[in-house]
C-alpha cells in the first residue's frame, strides 16, 4: 500500500525508537475498509522491528497503539491515510518521547494540571488540511495526562455519528459530550478552551523573563525568514507564535514557489520548522502576544503564557488572518453551515446548495471546487464586478451549476437553530432585499491584518496594514515589520520570506549603526 520511497522515510523515522509498539486492530470482519486499514498498518509496521500487529473481531473499525504492552489513551476510528498518515506516525514518535511537535515544559505542566477526566473526540476528514493539527494537538494531551482520553473519528466511515450530532464541518472537537471547538486550531488554544470548560490545577510561576537580542513575532515564511536571518547574523532570537507555518499551512497546494514546482502548506510548514531548528534559535510555539510595551527603547511583549520577553529589535510578521462578515447568524453557525475552508467543509455538501461570498480569487477558487461536488453554487459579489483572475473567471462560465450575483450586498445568514438555511442579501443598486435558499455559505472576501496589538505603537493604515518603508522599517525605532502584516503589496509566500530576510538585515545594519533604541 505504501511506496518504496514512503517507507524507507518511515523507516528512517522510526530508527530510533526505544520502546515497543503494537497496533491493535479491532474491526469487523465484513467492514468494507478492513483490507484498507490492515494493509496500511501492516506497511507502517514493517518498517521497525519496534511495531507489530494484533487483529481482533469486533463491531465497526478501531484501533489502539499499545505501548510496552500498556494502552495509551488514543483511539483512531478511521484509517489514517491521506493528511492523517503524518498523525499516525507523530503519534509514535510522541509516545516515545521523540516527535519534533511536542510541546514545552511550560505547556506540559498546563496539560498535566488538568485533573478532571475528560473525553475528547474530533470529528474528521482525510481531505481535511486543518485536521491533523488539531487532532495532533489533542493526542499530545492524551499521551502527556492520564485523565484525558482521544478518540479520532473519520465521518466518512462513521456516519450515523456525524448524523447524529449534525456535524457539517471539520474538525468538530467534543469533550465529555459538549462541543469544545469547529476548524483550524493550535494546542495552545484547544489547552485553553478544555481549561476554561473543566478548570485547571495549574498555577503559573512568577512572571517568566527572557532576553534577547531579537524577537520575531510570527512563524509565517515572513517570520521564519526573518529569524533564520538574524540568527546567521549572530542575533540571540526568539521566535514567538501560534503555529510554525502560519496561514501557509491551510494552503493545499502551492505551485508558485520559484524553484519547486509543487508543494503543499503541511509540506512547506514542515521544512520551515526543519529550517529553524538548524539555527541556535528559541522557538516559543502556541503563544499569542498579548502586549508590547517600549521602556527606553526596549521592546517587551507579554504572552498568554505569562512570560515577559524583551529585546532591543522586533520584527513584526504575524500576517494576516480570514476577514469576517460580521453579519447576524455567521458566528452563530461556525461549523453548521458558515465555512471559510473549501477543502476541509466541501465534502458535507454534496448534492447540496451553497453560497460562496467573494468574487476575488478565492472566491472563485472556492466556487470551482465546490462546483465538483454541490448541485448548486452561487457567487456573491458586492462590487459591479468580479475580481478575480480572468482565467477563472472563463473556467467559471464554463460550468453550469455556478451563478453569480454582483453588488450584492449580505445581510444575514439565517438558520433554523441547529444549521443553515437561508442568505439574505440587498442589491445595492436596486436595494431590492432577496433570500436564497442554501445548505451552506462559505466566507471568502480576503484578509484582514494581524496587527491589532502592536497599534498603538507603530503605526497602520486603514485596513490595519502596519505601514513601513522599503527596508521594513516602520515609525518606531528598533521595529520592523514583515509579510502580509504590513503594506508590501502583493501577499505572497516568496515575497514574505524576502520581507523577512529583508527585515533582519535592516535590524542588523540598525544595530552596526547604533539605532536601534533611538527616539
Amino acid at each position: 500500500m505504501l511506496e518504496q520511497t514512503i517507507k524507507n522515510q518511515v523507516i528512517d523515522l522510526f530508527s530510533s525508537l526505544k520502546n515497543q509498539y503494537t497496533f491493535q486492530i479491532q474491526i469487523a470482519s465484513s467492514h468494507s475498509n478492513k483490507q484498507e486499514l490492515i494493509s496500511l498498518l501492516e506497511d507502517v509496521a514493517s518498517c521497525s522491528d519496534k511495531v507489530n500487529l494484533e487483529i481482533s473481531d469486533a463491531d465497526g473499525l478501531a484501533f489502539i497503539i499499545l505501548k510496552n504492552g500498556v494502552e495509551t489513551n488514543v483511539t483512531f476510528k478511521a484509517v489514517p491515510n491521506g493528511h492523517e498518515f503524518t498523525t499516525l506516525l507523530l503519534a509514535v514518535l510522541n509516545l516515545d518521547g521523540i516527535g519534533k511537535n511536542l510541546p514545552d515544559e511550560m505547556l506540559t505542566k498546563r496539560i498535566q494540571a488538568i485533573s478532571e477526566k475528560v473525553e475528547l473526540k474530533s470529528f474528521i476528514s482525510l481531505s481535511c488540511t486543518n485536521c491533523p493539527d488539531v487532532v495532533q494537538a489533542l493526542n499530545i494531551m492524551a499521551f502527556l495526562n492520564p485523565n484525558i482520553s482521544h478518540e479520532i473519528i473519520d465521518g466518512a466511515i462513521n456516519q450515523e455519528e456525524v448524523d447524529q450530532l449534525n456535524i457539517q464541518a471539520v474538525p468538530t472537537v467534543y469533550a465529555n459530550g459538549k462541543q469544545l471547538h469547529v476548524g483550524r486550531s493550535s494546542l495552545g488554544e484547544l489547552l485553553n478552551k478544555l481549561e476554561e470548560q473543566l478548570g485547571t490545577e495549574f498555577t503559573p510561576e512568577s512572571q517568566q523573563q527572557k532576553k534577547y537580542d531579537v524577537i520575531v513575532a510570527g512563524g509565517g515564511p515572513a517570520g521564519v525568514s526573518a529569524a533564520v536571518y538574524s540568527a546567521r547574523k549572530g542575533f540571540s532570537v526568539a521566535i514567538v507564535a501560534e503555529k510554525i507555518g502560519g496561514q501557509v499551512t491551510e494552503t493545499v497546494s502551492i505551485e508558485n514557489m520559484i524553484s519547486v514546482p509543487k508543494t503543499s502548506g503541511a509540506e512547506l510548514s514542515g521544512n520551515l520548522m526543519k529550517h529553524l531548528h538548524d539555527y541556535p534559535i528559541d522557538i516559543l510555539e502556541n503563544r499569542v502576544i498579548e502586549n508590547l510595551e517600549l521602556v527606553d527603547g526596549i521592546k517587551t511583549i507579554t504572552t498568554s503564557l505569562n512570560e515577559t520577553i524583551t529585546a532591543p529589535a522586533l520584527i513584526i510578521a504575524t500576517g494576516a488572518s480570514w476577514r469576517k462578515l460580521n453579519v447576524p447568524g455567521e458566528s452563530d453557525y461556525i461549523g453548521s453551515g458558515v465555512a471559510f475552508c473549501t477543502h476541509c467543509d466541501g465534502p458535507f455538501y454534496k448534492d447540496k446548495k451553497v453560497v460562496v461570498i467573494g468574487g476575488g480569487n478565492s472566491g472563485l477558487e472556492a466556487a470551482i471546487d465546490l462546483s465538483s461536488i454541490a448541485s448548486e453554487v452561487h457567487i456573491l459579489e458586492f462590487m459591479d464586478e468580479l475580481k478575480g483572475d480572468q482565467v477563472l473567471q472563463d473556467k467559471i462560465k464554463e460550468l453550469s451549476n455556478i451563478s453569480i450575483t454582483t453588488n450584492a450586498q449580505t445581510l444575514s445568514i439565517d438558520g433554523d437553530g441547529n444549521k443553515v438555511n437561508a442568505l439574505k442579501y440587498k442589491d445595492r443598486i436596486s436595494e431590492k432585499e432577496e433570500v436564497l435558499t442554501t445548505d451552506g455559505v462559505f466566507v471568502q472576501i480576503g484578509l484582514t491584518a494581524n496587527s491589532k496589538v502592536f497599534a498603538d505603537a507603530v503605526k497602520t493604515n486603514q485596513i490595519g496594514e502596519i505601514e513601513i518603508d522599503s527596508h521594513c522599517r516602520t515609525n518606531q525605532a528598533g521595529i520592523y515589520a514583515a509579510g502580509d502584516v504590513s503594506i508590501v503589496p502583493y501577499k505572497q509566500i516568496v515575497i514574505a520570506m524576502g520581507e523577512g530576510s529583508k527585515a533582519a538585515l535592516s535590524a542588523f545594519d540598525d544595530q552596526i549603526k547604533g539605532l536601534l533604541l533611538a527616539n
